[in-house]
């Protein structure tokens, strides 16, 4: 294994090839079902507010909460899964949460609404992470970004199945004698259930376990893993407490803060925002969401494979937020719905550029035990600007009228998230991320 050849050869074509057809699609498919539930709330709030008479403010904390709960527990279910195993508790997340997001379809008061979702946080807690951590173990840093972007496209693709879904599943109102949106958290929250299963099947622990791997290809993974952990570590692994304040994982977890805060605070919202604007149905609002997903998508990977190619992250994280704050303000200042719209499409683009880039950074700047906790770390503090960011969003609209002040203000985070992650390059290590550390050149 020591002697196992670290260059891009056909051993190392091939590894990555079988992890990437057999790994990547089952982690996006599951994390596209977890975006979905998680924020599939949007648009049973074009009924559901209605039905039980949420107000913005109600709706607002309620679908924050969700992101309260998830961060308290996203530390403390990346160091269980590493007790337990990837395949184990990644299943036991997804299980869990699947059970939640069908019992969304029992509430009826807001203390029910808000109980829901605080518990279909602390289910869910963790997976991302998870699945960010688990991929570090099977992908070479300069391989990562396309790894990442390649199951994070399930981000903007499950947008377009919940799109395209939403509407017809609204439309089933009175059948069995329940209302449209119970029916959308149903039929959205069973894959959950089904794919923990798969996970237990087919989802190896590592390489080293992996059956459809031979000898010379889970030697040449453990080889190229090693080469990229003596580049990023210049003295022992860092202690949990360390890696907890490290820099720029705490800078980097404010910047997702405001990456997350002011995408969540639009997303759980914009059916309804896009229904006002232009007074169309559910389908043809599903059709517009639809097209954001399908145009991130495209974005998503265009940005994490040039972010790998130009062996850069932090630009390419920073440019897309610069442009997203701008599309936030054409958002609350138009009267047009045609530009609406179009501002609207711009920031599902610029949300889904951002990621594979940005998640490119911790896991080129950590490494094991540390890097664990330091992008559970990461997780944790955005997923407070999740809460914080829907929960202030709802309060201003309810205490203006509109949507048209809280929505010029989203511009602010996203700025503030791309200053972050300027300043935080200045901090990085030689890796991928910045110029080549000497170790890295020499291997």
């Amino acid at each position: 294994m020591a002697n196992a050849p670290i260059g891009d050869d056909e051993t190392g074509r091939s590894a990555l090839a079988k992890a990437s057809w057999r790994i990547l699609p089952l982690i996006g498919l599951a994390y596209g079902v977890a975006y979905m539930d998680r924020v599939n709330i949007s648009f049973a709030a074009l009924r559901m507010n209605q039905d039980l008479h949420f107000s913005a403010s109600v709706y607002g904390l309620g679908a924050g909460l969700f992101f309260l709960s998830y961060a308290a527990f996203e530390v403390p279910s990346n160091l269980l899964l590493m007790r337990f195993g990837a395949r184990r508790w990644l299943a036991r997340i997804m299980l869990t949460w699947g059970l939640l997001a069908v019992g969304m379809m029992f509430v009826r008061t807001p203390i029910q609404f808000y109980a829901m979702r605080f518990l279909l946080g602390l289910a869910e807690a963790g997976f991302f992470p998870g699945a960010v951590f688990y991929l570090m173990g099977w992908f070479p840093a300069e391989h990562r970004g396309r790894a990442i972007s390649r199951f994070y496209i399930a981000f903007p693709l499950s947008t377009v199945v919940m799109g395209a879904l939403a509407g017809a599943l609204l439309g089933l109102h009175g059948r069995l004698g329940l209302s449209g949106w119970q029916w959308l958290f149903i039929v959205e929250g069973l894959p959950a259930v089904i794919l923990s299963a798969a996970f237990l099947v087919g989802l190896p622990d590592s390489p080293a376990t992996a059956s459809w791997l031979t000898p010379d290809e889970k030697g040449w993974i453990a080889a190229r893993l090693a080469a990229d952990a003596q580049a990023v570590a210049s003295g022992p692994e860092p202690s949990f407490l360390s890696a907890l304040t490290d820099r720029r994982v705490l800078m980097l977890g404010i910047a997702s803060m405001g990456i997350l805060g002011g995408g969540y605070a639009f997303s759980l919202s914009a059916p309804v925002i896009l229904e006002a604007a232009t007074h169309l149905g559910a389908t043809k609002i599903g059709l517009i969401v639809a097209t954001g997903g399908v145009l991130g998508a495209l974005a998503m990977l265009a940005n994490g494979w040039r972010s790998d190619k130009a062996r850069e992250r932090h630009w390419h994280t920073a440019i897309p937020l610069v442009v997203m704050a701008g599309a936030y303000l054409v958002v609350g200042a138009t009267t047009s719905p045609v530009v609406l719209v179009l501002a609207y499409l711009v920031t599902a683009i610029g949300a889904s550029a951002v990621q594979g880039a940005f998640w490119g950074i911790p896991s080129d700047a950590l490494h094991g035990r540390s890097a664990a906790v330091g992008v559970a770390m990461i997780g944790s503090i955005g997923m407070l600007g999740s809460f914080i960011g829907p929960w202030a969003f709802g309060l201003a609209r309810d205490h203006t009228g509109g949507y048209r002040v809280g929505l010029m203000s989203l511009s602010l985070p996203f700025l503030a998230a791309a200053a972050l992650v300027l300043v935080a390059r200045r901090a990085a290590p030689g890796t991928v991320a910045g110029e080549p550390a000497p170790e890295a050149a020499t291997s």
